[in-house]
């Protein structure tokens, strides 16, 4: 369909253009119309740009697991799979209509003569490069998924670190034989050496030195238990994150799935028409 100069001079990026060139811009580009959830490009497809008029497009990839994935929504005047147009390679996205849209295919030799007559219209398409990039950036953001422990360990103090080392080695065997074999030789020298023992019995002083242990090793070990808290806390927010992301997945899939079934009752329904009239005009 042939394109009205009216309709390019409303896109932010054509607005710039002066009459003349925009009639001549017009003449080239096609515009193109979409019913809602019709396909406008596939991953593979040869590589042309569009630009958002009327309607709502919805951009998608897949990644290694084999789930679909939003790129991009694009509003009135954005481009999309104009990295692919620009670089004459296969579409790495795909594209398809949630509603009944209307689009400007552009080629790059369009976007050539464009840059020919108006040299600072490449503005426009750096800015919107720009925002593609950001929103890229912002996904992988978004799905990156995030190691508790490497948090943890990255936002660790030494005070922190000396915790974990002193809760880690109480809590341990090693603790236990080594601590009850220095008490029981202690215990004995004092008893053998009788009246001349620097701790008699009912050795006080080793009463003195138990309690300073167990009053430093009581909050160091909370202190350890909180980071434990802490590591766990986060655990469960990524895993809501995982099981959020997995919901909606599952909710795209049954999307899908209401969509082909009506799409097969609309084939059922239509190939029954068509049978119908030939049964009747069969031999009677």
């Amino acid at each position: 369909m042939t394109c009205k100069p009216e309709l390019l001079q409303s896109v932010p990026l054509f607005s710039l253009l002066d009459d003349d060139e925009t009639a001549v811009l017009a003449g080239q580009v096609e515009l193109k119309t979409f019913a809602a959830r019709e396909r406008i490009y596939k991953a593979g497809d040869p590589g042309m740009a569009y630009v958002m008029v009327t309607g709502r497009v919805r951009v998608t990839t897949v990644d290694e697991d084999q789930q679909e994935v939003v790129v991009d929504e694009p509003a009135h005047g954005e481009f999309f799979g104009f990295a692919s147009m620009l670089e004459q390679t296969p579409h790495q996205t795909s594209a398809s209509a949630l509603e009944d849209s209307t689009c400007l295919e552009i080629s790059r030799d369009d976007i050539s003569t464009l840059l020919q007559r108006k040299p600072m219209a490449g503005m426009d398409l750096l800015t919107t490069l720009g925002h593609q990039y950001h929103a890229a950036h912002q996904l992988v953001r978004l799905r990156a998924t995030r190691n508790p422990n490497e948090i943890i360990e990255k936002e660790m103090t030494t005070g922190e670190r000396i915790a974990d080392v002193v809760a880690g080695f109480g809590g341990s065997w090693t603790f236990i034989i080594t601590f009850a074999v220095i008490l029981t030789i202690y215990t004995l020298a004092n008893i053998i050496l009788g009246g001349k023992a620097w701790d008699p019995y009912p050795f006080i002083l080793l009463n003195l030195f138990l309690s300073m242990l167990a009053a430093i090793q009581a909050p160091v070990i909370m202190m350890s238990q909180n980071r434990q808290d802490t590591k766990d806390r986060l655990r469960g927010e990524l895993d809501f994150d995982v099981n959020r992301r997995a919901e909606s997945e599952i909710q795209g899939m049954s999307r899908k799935l209401n969509t082909l079934d009506e799409r097969l009752d609309d084939l059922t329904n239509l190939l029954r028409g068509k049978a119908a009239p030939a049964l009747d005009q069969g031999p009677r």
